[in-house]
């Protein structure tokens, strides 16, 4: 009986040593300066989580892991939230960088007027500062995001919190400048990186649902966001109409027609193949 005990005993208790194991390689566990570490909201993740999920991340086929905790600045109050996301490294992690930038532009791909890249002690990471401030920068394949609520920006900037996470997860972002975002030549290679991942997006999707690994409404929603941007991208930037094709695709996923669907996209694709090469206007 004391034999059975202790093996019951060990399976509860080793998800709680390996989630403290996880804590301490990815989350600062100790007051940062004034910033009062709370660990009672830090959290764990798997899945389709952390910030690049806004940008359709996909990680169907492999699980992401998320760490998110908070520290408290007393005085004035101030709560800093903080997210570490370890990445897996495979095929899906080729789009993170493009993916962490994209919370930082425009439906269109256009650099937000807030948008900087700031270099501290030596480490160059991506910022905004409006209704509050967010920092974000990749370390390998690992996804730091640390941000505050700031509607006045009367608070001060929580740089003790991010130097700490720079100096636990160092950023592997290359060296750039706030002027090298806005470049036409950073822009358009932007939009055009952006088509190439949405058409690559249905292609994954499709595998996995030729893989019976999804259902085909998930394919078919996620048809549904990435052929959507990449008419409005065409037209935008390329002017082709795309009035006609997304009131076809709506029809499509009203009548469940995944044949149908995927006959455009295989259109759409072999469109860009013969067009990617051209060059485009910014507005």
């Amino acid at each position: 009986m004391r034999k059975i005990m202790l093996i019951v005993f060990a399976i509860i208790l080793l998800p709680v040593m390996s989630f403290a194991q996880g804590l301490e390689n990815y989350i600062i566990q100790n007051d940062i300066g004034n910033y009062k570490f709370r660990p009672k909201p830090t959290k764990r993740y798997y899945g389709n989580v952390g910030v690049v999920v806004s940008a359709d991340h996909f990680d169907l086929d492999h699980d992401d892991i998320t760490y998110e905790t908070r520290y408290i600045l007393p005085e004035p109050i101030n709560g800093i939230d903080v997210q570490v996301t370890q990445h897996t490294g495979g095929d899906s992690d080729r789009w993170l960088l493009h993916e962490l930038d994209r919370n930082f532009r425009n439906y269109y791909g256009l650099p937000s007027d807030s948008y900087v890249m700031r270099v501290i002690n030596g480490n160059t990471i991506m910022a905004v500062r409006t209704g509050g401030g967010r920092y974000q920068w990749l370390s390998d394949n690992k996804v730091i995001f640390i941000s505050y609520t700031d509607l006045q920006l009367t608070k001060p900037e929580p740089l003790e919190v991010v130097q700490a996470y720079l100096a636990k997860h160092p950023s592997t972002l290359a060296a750039m400048t706030s002027t090298d975002i806005r470049t036409n030549d950073n822009q358009k290679k932007w939009i055009k990186d952006e088509i190439d991942r949405r058409l690559w997006l249905c292609d994954k999707w499709n595998a996995q649902f030729q893989a019976n690994k999804t259902t085909q409404k998930d394919l078919l929603y996620n048809f549904n966001r990435s052929i959507g941007v990449f008419l409005n991208y065409r037209q935008k930037y390329y002017g082709v109409s795309a009035k006609d094709d997304l009131a076809a695709i709506d029809g499509y996923m009203d009548n469940n027609d995944l044949t149908s669907i995927q006959t455009k996209l295989t259109e759409y694709k072999t469109w860009w193949n013969a067009n990617k090469g051209k060059g485009i206007s910014l507005p």
